[in-house]
């Protein structure tokens, strides 16, 4: 059984700007805020929530299908996916158009400010799991992409019978409440970080409850200070895992989720499952690049125990499937 990752791929243009962006904005003028920000450095990195959740599963040597749309400029992006393990063969390849870009910029205490231009993004639609092979599907991801697809890709799982997490996170304003409502009642599992959720609540008009008797299980993720698990009436809270070192905040939540998928693939209990979410986004964390980290599962295994101490599912976390 695999994963199917949807979702943008995209090239992100990471800049630094050496301080910090509070400084620099007046809060009386927000309503003609007109700001220039000059950074001091800049890298061109593959990146995109399909992608970054893609290469992080890779690295986990869970089976996954990508679905994306990419452009004429990709041919290397794909190729090295499809290296790392990842089926491509969910991937659409656009020749008249360019991959969709993602330009950030993180200040001295990692507040961003981001842009991002769609352009293949916004053919997502043409990708149907009608034209993959759905029954071998396990669990779906629904990452931020072109918001119409999002929702078609919503009604198909629900047509197909497909469970899916819902991740609308950046495309929670783009969306239209019913859709979102809609995205949201019918997932296994929503996830969403403690600013996203309030958002969603925004835009929505659910509560807190009402958000969690619409959903199996809710996850809220909260930067350092971890992440909150709402299942089955139960609450369980992930405490953080701590970065040797923070490189660069940018996918990190992409690596969680996908710790997240390997858990849930694995039959890990939750405490278990929300803990491996954690020190697979250190990774990235301690990177500068959402796909430039290595890991193998033994690797990860003992920096979970260094962390988090022994677990039995440990013992199967690193003997499942290939490990070289």
């Amino acid at each position: 059984m695999t994963v199917a990752v949807t979702g943008s791929m995209a090239f992100d243009y990471i800049m630094s700007f050496p301080d910090e962006f509070a400084g620099h904005i007046l809060p009386d003028q927000i309503a003609k805020l007109s700001v220039s920000f000059l950074v001091d450095s800049m890298r061109r990195e593959r990146g995109g929530t399909a992608g970054n959740i893609a290469y992080n599963l890779a690295l986990l040597d869970q089976p996954a299908l990508l679905m994306a749309t990419v452009g004429q400029d990709a041919p290397e992006y794909i190729a090295g996916l499809q290296v790392r393990g990842v089926d491509i063969s969910g991937v659409l390849q656009l020749p008249n158009e360019f991959t969709a870009s993602f330009f950030v910029s993180t200040d001295q205490v990692n507040n961003q400010i981001a842009l991002f231009y769609t352009g293949a993004m916004a053919r997502a639609g043409r990708i149907s799991f009608a034209d993959q092979d759905y029954q071998n599907i396990k669990i779906a991801i629904i990452s931020p992409n072109d918001p119409w697809a999002m929702v078609k890709y919503v009604q198909e799982c629900h047509d197909l019978r497909i469970p899916y997490i819902y991740y609308p996170s950046q495309q929670i304003p783009r969306l239209e409440p019913e859709d979102l409502i809609k995205g949201t009642e019918g997932a296994k599992i929503l996830i969403l970080n403690d600013y996203e959720i309030e958002m969603l609540k925004n835009k929505t008009g659910l509560s807190d409850e009402e958000i969690k008797n619409k959903v199996e299980t809710v996850i809220i993720t909260q930067g350092e200070e971890g992440s909150l698990i709402y299942t089955g009436g139960q609450e369980f809270d992930i405490p953080p895992a701590t970065p040797i070192r923070i490189a660069e905040p940018t996918g990190a939540g992409d690596a969680y989720r996908a710790g997240i998928i390997c858990g849930i693939m694995r039959g890990y209990p939750w405490e278990v499952t929300g803990r491996l979410g954690s020190v697979t986004a250190v990774y990235v964390l301690e990177q500068h690049g959402t796909q430039r980290h290595a890991y193998t599962r033994r690797q990860l295994a003992n920096r979970y125990r260094e962390i988090y101490g022994d677990t039995k599912e440990l013992e199967d976390f690193v003997s499942y499937g290939k490990e070289e």
